[in-house]
């Protein structure tokens, strides 16, 4: 056989192979999705975030690179239950050809009311029962974009659930001496429906439900009024928020503002919430300080 050809072979066979091993490229909507999505998939894909760390998911808008990104990618994986607008026409815009995961697939949606109206809340992985339910969605996404890394990932995934479950088990015991009566705290907008649900804590909101809403000086009247009545110590401002706001309604009602706590986004590398499981843990900590004063 011609030696030329056999090189040529041997050359076509290492590209090929070289391919094959290149990690999977795969976009996230937000910090706490991108989180998740490399703890699963490891060594076997690369991510990229879309609404960056400290950034407002709610009032992003995407730019030309993020589009190409998007186009370049096998897999996107996106929060859903209304929590990303932009995305209705991010995939088309970006020609998307890859799989979209949705990680919020198999949650059951919290409803509340907003306006008068009964809206859904998109922050369903403030509970830790439906972070794991985001852990199995986005796994079946990337085993099934990457079906030779399958046992890797589920691997991975087997792992991540263990420790979301031993966070749960952190902040129901860091909260049991807390009792119900001083289950009270005050956030920046309404971004903990979730968590509040699954540990017996009593909300209170500056905002609704988006960042892109403003309260009314009524609405602010009213909360500085129940501040008050309740005896809230604490207003805590999340990481991506404007703090002018939650600093005037803590102002006006006497309560100190506390420190930063995140719902939507992450913290920088080296920060107190730079995964999903450390900002669990560190929402907590702040809580259940502010919430022993009540």
């Amino acid at each position: 056989m011609d030696r030329r050809f056999l090189l040529q072979a041997w050359t076509l066979a290492l590209i090929s192979k070289a391919r094959a091993a290149e990690p999977l490229p795969v976009v996230a909507t937000f910090s706490i999705l991108a989180d998740m999505t490399r703890v699963i998939g490891g060594d076997d894909i690369t991510v990229r975030t879309l609404v960056p760390v400290d950034g407002d998911a709610h009032a992003w808008e995407p730019k030309p690179a993020d589009l190409r990104a998007v186009r370049a990618a096998a897999v996107l994986v996106q929060n859903g239950l209304g929590l990303e607008g932009w995305m209705a026409r991010m995939p088309k815009a970006a020609d998307f050809k890859g799989l979209l995961v949705t990680a919020a697939r198999d949650v059951e949606p919290r409803l509340m009311t907003e306006d008068g109206k009964q809206v859904t809340d998109p922050h369903a992985w403030q509970d830790p029962r439906n972070g794991v339910l985001y852990v199995r969605a986005i796994a079946d996404g990337l085993r099934g974009a990457l079906p030779e890394a399958a046992a890797r990932m589920t691997s991975r995934a087997d792992a991540y659930i263990s420790e979301i479950e031993v966070t749960d088990r952190f902040i129901t015991e860091a909260l049991a001496a807390i009792p119900a009566a001083k289950r009270i705290i005050l956030t920046s907008h309404d971004a903990f429906g979730y968590y509040g649900a699954r540990y017996g804590i009593t909300l209170r909101a500056v905002q609704g439900i988006s960042t892109e809403g403003e309260p009314s000086a009524k609405d602010i009247a009213t909360l500085v009024a129940q501040i008050k009545r309740e005896k809230i110590h604490a207003v805590f401002v999340e990481n991506m928020t404007d703090p002018r706001l939650s600093a005037a309604v803590a102002r006006e009602s006497g309560a100190v503002l506390g420190p930063n706590v995140y719902s939507d986004a992450l913290s920088p590398s080296g920060g107190p919430a730079d995964t999903y499981l450390k900002m669990l843990r560190h929402n907590t900590q702040r809580f259940a300080e502010a919430m022993a004063l009540n």
